[in-house]
């Protein structure tokens, strides 16, 4: 059973959610302060934080900011904000997906799940080849200890941009588009107004950038999608 930390002050959310969730094979750690859940979070084994914004001790934007300093575990937020400043200062930060209040539990189900199946608790079958590599790049992937290193420096990826990392080599030198990339990665329909991808491919090419100076090959392509450009003689991934 995948353990999972919900972070709100909410104290009737949190207890239908800890219902929901749990007759779908979750054990839920309840927390309603922001201090004591970041706490729990570093200190417990967790699968999954949802986390609320506004929250007591410490706001949920502090909470994911020292979160992030020391952990990869995966990260929703839960916001009752409407300014859509608040959702990318979120993913900014690090956070994998969002979900603006009220919401239907049954969509908070179904990204709890495609959160589980991108870190590969939930993946039925090992992957045939765990391994991939562009060498011109220096950039090398282990789908199954789902680690990343890039000029033999390890990068500290969240599980989003460890996908969007492995699906732009995997198309390496093609333009990958949005649609697909909301598809492969996010495992929901492309929504046009919906800036989460194109924040987690910016924080993706910032690491690329403080790695090994690579950030700038992670193109933006005007009305399409992505690209990892490569070099000429380079076609693609080993």
């Amino acid at each position: 059973m995948e353990k999972i930390l919900l972070i709100d002050d909410d104290v009737e959310l949190c207890g239908m959610l800890e219902d929901y969730l749990g007759r779908h094979d979750y054990e839920i750690t309840l927390v309603h302060r922001g201090d004591t859940g970041l706490e729990k979070a570093l200190t417990g084994d967790y699968s999954l934080v949802l986390l609320d914004v506004m929250l007591p001790g410490l706001d949920g934007f502090e909470v994911l900011r020292r979160l992030r300093a020391t952990s990869s575990i995966s990260v929703m937020l839960l916001t009752a904000r409407g300014e859509d400043v608040d959702r990318i200062v979120g993913l900014e930060i690090g956070a994998d997906d969002y979900l603006p209040k009220p919401f239907n539990p049954r969509e908070l189900l179904a990204r709890v799940r495609a959160i589980g199946r991108r870190t590969g608790k939930q993946v039925a079958a090992p992957m045939p080849t765990t391994r991939h590599s562009l060498p011109s790049l220096g950039l090398e992937l282990d789908t199954a200890a789902r680690t990343a290193r890039c000029a033999n420096i390890e990068l500290s990826l969240t599980d989003v941009e460890f996908d969007l990392l492995k699906t732009l080599m995997r198309f390496a030198g093609e333009v990958v588009e949005r649609e697909q990339l909301a598809s492969i990665v996010l495992e929901r329909k492309f929504n046009p107004f919906d800036r989460s991808l194109d924040m987690h491919v910016s924080r993706l090419r910032n690491k690329l950038e403080k790695a090994a100076s690579l950030g700038h090959l992670v193109k933006t392509i005007r009305g399409r999608g992505y690209q990892l450009a490569l070099p000429s003689h380079d076609k693609g991934t080993h």
